[in-house]
């Protein structure tokens, strides 16, 4: 490289960042079909929400020091089993930030799933 040039990073050494509307809808895919979860919510409040074009993706929030993901559990198993197996359908999409869970609401009956 000669003086006054700059090396344009390659994807080798600069991995894109993944956006955050592509990475909540990841996270809320994989939370999604867990057997205690009967669908995402984005809170009493309509917090836990990435925004996007368009509608805002509702159940997960994607941001800078954290991800939250807001769930309706099923009713029949304990809240702190349902939250750790979020936890862990997220945390490898998460990256390096932690991933806090929201059980915003109990279904009764329905299928599970």
């Amino acid at each position: 490289m000669s003086a006054g040039t700059r090396a344009e990073p390659s994807a080798r050494t600069a991995p894109r960042a993944e956006p955050r509307a592509e990475r909540a809808e990841r996270i809320g895919a994989a939370v999604r079909v867990l057997p205690g979860v009967a669908g995402l919510t984005a809170g009493p409040r309509g917090y836990v929400v990435t925004y996007r074009p368009g509608p805002p993706y509702e159940g997960v929030a994607v941001r800078d020091g954290e991800i939250e993901v807001g769930v309706v559990a099923r009713a029949g198993l304990p809240l702190e089993e349902v939250a750790e197996s979020v936890r862990r359908a997220a945390r490898p999409l998460a990256g390096d930030v932690p991933v806090n869970v929201l059980i915003g609401d109990i279904a009764y009956g329905g299928p599970p799933g």
